[in-house]
């Protein structure tokens, strides 16, 4: 097993025993939690040329975390203002050796930077409203990216890689700004 698929499990093994404490997602099983990594590591490829990383909401660290783990390379700073998943996501980057993850407990109209290179958010807010916000926190040649389960047809100009996990379609959502 590689570095990475071990922190990826031991991320896993560390969400799942928070989770039983203070309700991070309701994802449950580690089939759940494993559906979540899958889809998680389709935005991957796309940040992998982007090394300034926003992720809006970070919750329990879908997909911030599994990003820090997949590209050491890149910086992620992880917004979450609910104070016990920011105290998670601080562990996570801690106990994962994850120098590159930073956490604040801060929302994100309180956060001050607005040259990320790439800005993402997963089920936190409105699709659409998401890719709005979102052109504040990126800068010229920069992208946001948002995670679609349904297809819709409101988004404007967008780009759509689409997938599927357990057999349900996705798609990642991206807005390139020039």
């Amino acid at each position: 097993m590689s570095d990475t698929d071990q922190k990826l499990q031991n991320f896993l093994d560390l969400f799942e025993k928070w989770n039983q404490r203070i309700n991070l997602s309701a994802a449950s099983t580690r089939a759940e939690l494993t559906e979540h990594l899958e889809d998680c590591l389709h935005v991957v490829p796309i940040l992998k040329d982007h090394p300034r990383v926003l992720d809006v909401g970070s919750g329990g660290g879908f997909p911030v975390v599994i990003a820090a783990i997949c590209l050491p390379e890149s910086s992620f700073t992880a917004l979450e203002p609910v104070h016990k998943k920011h105290a998670f996501l601080r562990t996570s980057a801690r106990e994962l050796q994850l120098s590159n993850l930073d956490a604040f407990a801060i929302r994100l109209e309180d956060h001050p930077a607005h040259d990320y290179d790439a800005a993402m958010s997963r089920a936190t807010f409105d699709l659409a409203e998401w890719l709005s916000m979102a052109v504040t926190r990126v800068r010229a040649g920069g992208v946001a990216i948002g995670f679609e389960g349904q297809r819709r047809d409101d988004l404007g100009e967008v780009e759509r890689i689409s997938y599927a996990v357990a057999g349900k379609p996705r798609a990642l959502v991206i807005r390139r700004f020039t």
